[in-house]
């Protein structure tokens, strides 16, 4: 599949501009700019400074420039992936990895894989809704699967008012399917189901891409790196 450049327009923030050019993620790139280390055209830049595409832009580290990080992470059901509410725990809470942030989300009551990062590329190009990257998912209904469910489930489901795109479905029990879909909108698996008089019990995301769960046990995690992440990034337009 031809990978799909993301739009880029100028003027840009300084801290978008180093996010998409591999220095840092946004947040990092603030940081970079504090620290008097990020030169516009040779001056110093500061927070909120905007970029042209002829301007020259420099980055002067002391020391040499770390590697970033890419974590498999199984999510166990309970934690929230962003913003916990009260006395809900996230997955920041979760991991001894400082730097990193999840890219998407997976809901409290769902669990499995979730990709974290330090590489502020990674969101736009994974998630952007002009890409159409798999995510898979095991899916245990309440009640017994419908006749006409996998046909339905396919051609795409109306939701609110819009219709989700075509996916693959395959039943494994008369309870049990996974789902492979290239889009990612608010809880649409379990919306999907509601549409089509099918209730959730447990769902599983256990692929993302070629990054797949495999055994890594509940709440652990996992380096991405070698030929795996030579794939990803590559199928992400970023190799």
């Amino acid at each position: 599949m031809k990978n799909i450049e993301p739009e880029i327009k100028y003027p840009m923030r300084i801290n978008k501009y180093l996010a998409l050019n591999k220095y840092s993620t946004r947040k990092g790139a603030d940081e970079l700019v504090k620290e008097s280390k990020v030169f516009i055209n040779g001056k110093l830049a500061k927070l909120g400074d905007k970029v042209l595409e002829k301007d020259k832009i420099e980055v002067k580290f002391h020391g040499p420039k770390k590697p970033h990080l890419y974590i498999a992470y199984n999510k166990p059901r309970g934690i929230v992936t962003h913003s916990p509410q009260g006395s809900e725990k996230e997955i920041k809470d979760a991991l001894p990895i400082k730097g990193v942030f999840p890219i998407g989300r997976l809901d409290k009551d769902s669990h499995g894989l979730i990709i974290l990062t330090d590489d502020g590329r990674i969101t736009e190009r994974l998630l952007g809704p002009k890409y159409s990257h798999e995510k898979e998912y095991i899916v245990k209904t309440k009640n017994d699967l419908r006749v006409s469910f996998k046909d339905k489930m396919e051609k795409g489901v109306k939701i609110d008012k819009e219709t989700t795109k075509p996916c693959k479905v395959e039943i494994i029990n008369k309870r049990l399917f996974k789902v492979i879909l290239t889009e990612g909108k608010k809880h649409q698996i379990r919306r999907m189901c509601v549409a089509l008089f099918q209730e959730v019990e447990d769902l599983k995301r256990t692929r993302v891409m070629n990054i797949k769960l495999n055994d890594i046990p509940e709440g652990k995690y996992r380096n991405i790196e070698g030929l795996e992440l030579k794939k990803f990034l590559g199928e992400l337009g970023l190799g």
